[in-house]
């Protein structure tokens, strides 16, 4: 409900409690074991549109967002994880390794939805404000809209996976998108096989969530 005489404002009683926001954060979860269900296109837009409210530096809003539909291309990407995978378990020791490669670190065979996030270095939006001496900040402009739609996409029941283990060089030429746009992420989206409330990395023993306290330095 808009407040009488401000239309710009809103009744604080519509926003969220703190306890649920809290609860969705805890629940969000990297997803990387998909049903095959499809998401409807409905969904997926309006999931899109909502993200686009993200915060960006000066409103530049310079996120690229390239729906990847054509097999060739999902093949290109998978090949390049898979490579990637393999260079990175490479690093590890023989126990490591073996650890390493029994996780699940991505779900190309039944994730429906694959967006690539790309970051574009002068957007003609927000006019150059705010990013003059730090130009980073677009894309941590662009990381916080993949934020955004990962929540969101939580509450209607869609899980969504960042995958990081790419080779992210070519990566604008296979999905044929302007050579100057910055690559930020790739997205896979889809419902759950299933739903945890701790991340899988935790579950299976790599590596333990710390304490916040341990991370914050006073100076």
């Amino acid at each position: 409900r808009l407040r009488p005489g401000r239309p710009d404002m809103v009744e604080r009683a519509e926003l969220p409690s703190p306890a649920s926001f809290e609860t969705l954060i805890a629940w969000r979860r990297d997803v990387r074991r998909f049903k095959p269900d499809p998401v409807s296109p409905d969904l997926l837009a309006h999931l899109l549109d909502v993200a686009n409210l993200a915060p960006s530096v000066g409103n530049s809003q310079p996120w690229r967002i390239v729906k990847i539909e054509t097999p060739a291309r999902r093949q290109a990407v998978r090949a390049n994880f898979e490579a990637a995978n393999s260079a990175a378990a490479a690093r590890y020791d023989e126990a490591r390794r073996a650890e390493y490669r029994s996780l699940k670190l991505a779900g190309f065979d039944r994730a429906p939805v694959h967006l690539c996030v790309f970051c574009d270095p002068d957007p003609v939006e927000g006019h150059g404000l705010g990013r003059q001496t730090m130009p980073v900040t677009l894309d941590y402009s662009c990381v916080g809209l993949i934020t955004i739609l990962w929540l969101l996409a939580r509450t209607h029941g869609v899980g969504l996976g960042w995958v990081s283990i790419l080779e992210t060089a070519g990566f604008n030429q296979v999905l044929d998108v302007p050579a100057e746009w910055r690559f930020v992420g790739y997205i896979l989206m889809g419902y759950p096989e299933e739903e945890h409330k701790d991340p899988e990395l935790v579950r299976h023993g790599w590596q333990a969530r710390g304490d916040m306290a341990e991370r914050v330095l006073v100076r």
